[in-house]
């Protein structure tokens, strides 16, 4: 197949185009800049509508864009800019594809279990219903935004992505330094969970939502064990041989970030990943240590 990937340099994105490669499709990578190749066509996200050639010729859309979500204070503006970048993108491409009905028959979009909100411990799976607050009310926007490629009949997933960890990008990428220097420690109460899943794992969830043709909807894209902080900071203390002992409170933590700091790290999110395991997808990582090994190599 044919398949055009937005945000194809971000971690995800760079992961997932070789994989695509390796199965016999062709991947054409949608871009702000002029187009360097054949590969490359040019796109501008807050556009009203998308150039026809954009879509010429291509069968499935993999959509990764957005505004980076954990790179600067959320200012209104920053929280303007990252609604918008998923929210107007996601629809401008999806009425596009719409209107090649026929031709374009998936639309594979990121989102987020920032959808569900702070549960504390309940299990979360697609049929929980979303939060509230900021992050929920992106994400219910963000879905929604794919609806006209929903109503046209094509084939729509929502993969809702948890934590992804990488050593060159992402959250993990920031604690490493100060765990190697023996500055780790649980953030907050500890009891937060986090559900999380690597980098080439999430590249591997959507390599299989291109494939397979019976997904559709939401899928809860994280690993089948979601932890809690605290299992988190003595997982990664064990591996890097480095003592945790250095707690960062919450009120610390919400001075330094602001609201961001409520949103990414002090809420308890405990995800399952129930519609891929009933599909019969096979977790390169399963558990926390396994996991972690793996992003450091990454």
């Amino acid at each position: 197949m044919k398949i055009l990937v937005t945000g194809a340099t971000g971690l995800v994105g760079s992961t997932l185009l070789p994989l695509l490669q390796s199965d016999g499709h062709e991947t054409v990578v949608l871009t702000r800049k002029s187009p360097r190749s054949a590969q490359e066509r040019q796109w501008d996200p807050e556009a009203t509508t998308l150039p026809p050639a954009v879509l010429d010729g291509i069968e499935v859309i993999v959509h990764l864009a957005g505004e980076n979500i954990g790179e600067g204070r959320w200012t209104p503006e920053k929280k303007h800019r990252i609604r918008e970048s998923r929210v107007h993108g996601t629809q401008l491409l999806a009425r596009a594809a719409a209107e090649r009905k026929g031709q374009v028959q998936a639309f594979i979009s990121a989102s987020a279990i920032g959808l569900y909100g702070d549960r504390g411990a309940e299990e979360l799976t697609e049929d929980s219903p979303a939060g509230n607050g900021y992050l929920p009310e992106v994400c219910i926007a963000w879905e929604a935004a794919a609806d006209p490629a929903r109503q046209a009949g094509l084939r729509v997933v929502n993969l809702r992505l948890g934590v992804v960890m990488s050593r060159a990008g992402g959250a993990l990428a920031k604690m490493l330094l100060p765990f190697k220097l023996g500055a780790g420690g649980i953030i907050g109460s500890g009891r937060q969970y986090w559900s999380w899943l690597t980098v080439d794992e999430a590249a591997e969830m959507f390599r299989f939502a291109v494939n397979t043709r019976s997904l559709s909807g939401p899928v809860n894209a994280v690993s089948p064990q979601p932890v809690t902080n605290y299992e988190f900071t003595k997982a990664l203390g064990a591996i890097l041989h480095r003592p945790t002992i250095f707690p960062l409170p919450a009120f610390i933590a919400r001075i330094a970030l602001g609201e961001m700091a409520q949103d990414l790290i002090l809420a308890s999110t405990r995800v399952l990943p129930t519609r891929l395991e009933s599909t019969g997808y096979r977790f390169l990582h399963g558990d926390i240590e396994t996991g972690l090994r793996a992003a450091l190599k990454s």
